[in-house]
């Protein structure tokens, strides 16, 4: 029999347990981060190249979301069209139970079913930042992960124009080999947008004959052939070089089920596609054709957390595996988490630059995606705070602030 001192102390207890944090207000804010050396022209390089004395920049997103409960889920994201999605539906999350993602998740692809779903992801990320720290754990704890060291590759800057960057076949090896002899277990190689193929192909040996059987080589043309010749052409430069995968060549976008499908059929490098088809039922259907060998993912284009585990676990019913795109915190806990996972992608690293544009400084905590973040055998560890396990430098960043919205 209890007396009333313990009596009352039991029902505080269990209001306690019982209690869920509720989601009072969203805070979203844009940044544009700038950096230094960094050009572009998109009919060079479909992406940021090195060039001294160039200007450029990274627009992210902040996102804070509120509860009663005092627990605060935070994420920044780099994913570009997000902040507008968002909007469609954030006002639906105002007085939800933040640990309710599945809801969330359901009802966001619903909202945005004429969008790209890219919005999803993420408000997913910080939700599942918020339960880490109600819960008191890193995330891949509470996914049932157990590995905390990821191995990695070095993913390249796009091509350049610049002496001692990557401006030739010959320099992407010279890096490669720079890379490999700093522990990294593979290269990736992020080439010219210029669809010029005998320099493509070029480059695939010059970077085989130096590295080749030394570590795992890829390359992400992203999608820049123009003719399924030219992609056939590269595959089988690739084929010489045993190359691990070939991802994204043809300019389709990555999404033609049937002319991958022929493609995989007459090259033995294996496909690796999904960049650019977002959640798990487009990935799945890309199997199912017969269009990929390897699967890509994303939490920010995936669905978040949430949507990058239900594509390793349909992805391991296929008995495939699924690589994840770019680095981050996110990434490193669903990998974590993930038995069909081989690498971990430190990208885009150049060998002149010191600051990674994918990778804005926002933390106070220490975490860093650059080049020099792996240890000696080439792995990443993955954060043990509670939620992302990350310290975001709000403070900090406040100057790069460009627009705030607050939903509540």
């Amino acid at each position: 029999m209890l007396d009333d001192r313990q009596d009352i102390s039991y029902l505080r207890g269990f209001v306690q347990m019982s209690s869920v944090p509720t989601i009072r207000k969203i805070q979203l804010t844009k940044y544009k981060f700038p950096f230094n050396d960094v050009g572009y022209d998109l009919a060079f390089a479909v992406g940021p190249f090195y060039q001294p004395g160039g200007k450029g920049s990274r627009t992210a997103l902040g996102i804070r979301i509120y509860t009663d409960s005092g627990v605060t889920g935070e994420y920044m994201s780099i994913a570009p069209g997000t902040f507008e999605q968002i909007q469609s539906f954030a006002s639906f999350l105002i007085g939800k139970n933040a640990l309710e993602r599945e809801l969330f998740y359901n009802t966001a692809k619903t909202i945005l079913r004429k969008q790209d779903r890219m919005g999803i992801g993420p408000i997913d990320i910080a939700l599942w930042d918020l339960a880490g720290k109600e819960h008191n754990s890193p995330i891949y704890r509470l996914l049932g992960g157990h590995r905390n060291k990821l191995p990695t590759y070095a993913s390249t800057f796009h091509a350049d124009r610049t002496q001692g960057g990557l401006n030739s076949p010959e320099a992407f090896a010279d890096f490669a080999q720079q890379c490999q002899e700093m522990g990294y277990q593979g290269y990736k190689i992020h080439s010219w947008g210029e669809s010029n193929i005998k320099r493509e192909i070029e480059t695939v040996h010059k970077v085989g004959e130096r590295v080749g059987g030394k570590m795992a080589l890829m390359i992400d043309p992203c999608c820049v052939y123009d003719t399924f010749g030219e992609a056939l052409a590269v595959g089988q430069a690739c084929d010489e070089e045993n190359f691990y995968w070939y991802e994204d060549p043809m300019r389709d976008g990555g999404v033609s089920l049937f002319a991958h499908k022929q493609l995989k059929k007459m090259l033995k490098t294996p496909l690796l596609q999904g960049e650019h088809v977002h959640l798990v039922e487009a990935h799945v259907d890309m199997a199912i054709a017969g269009a990929t060998d390897f699967w890509r993912a994303d939490p920010e284009y995936d669905g978040g957390i949430t949507g990058v585990m239900k594509i390793a676990h349909a992805a391991e019913g296929f008995g495939m595996d699924v690589e994840l795109h770019i680095a981050g915190p996110a990434q490193r806990h669903c990998m974590a988490a993930m038995r069909n996972s081989n690498f971990y992608e430190m990208g885009l690293v150049h060998p002149k630059l010191s600051e990674n544009i994918a990778c804005p400084p926002v933390y106070k905590c220490g975490y860093v995606d650059q080049l020099d973040s792996i240890d000696s055998e080439g792995f990443v560890t993955v954060p043990e705070g509670p939620g992302l396990g990350v310290e975001y430098d709000w403070d900090a960043v406040a100057k790069y602030k460009t627009t705030e919205l607050i939903v509540d």
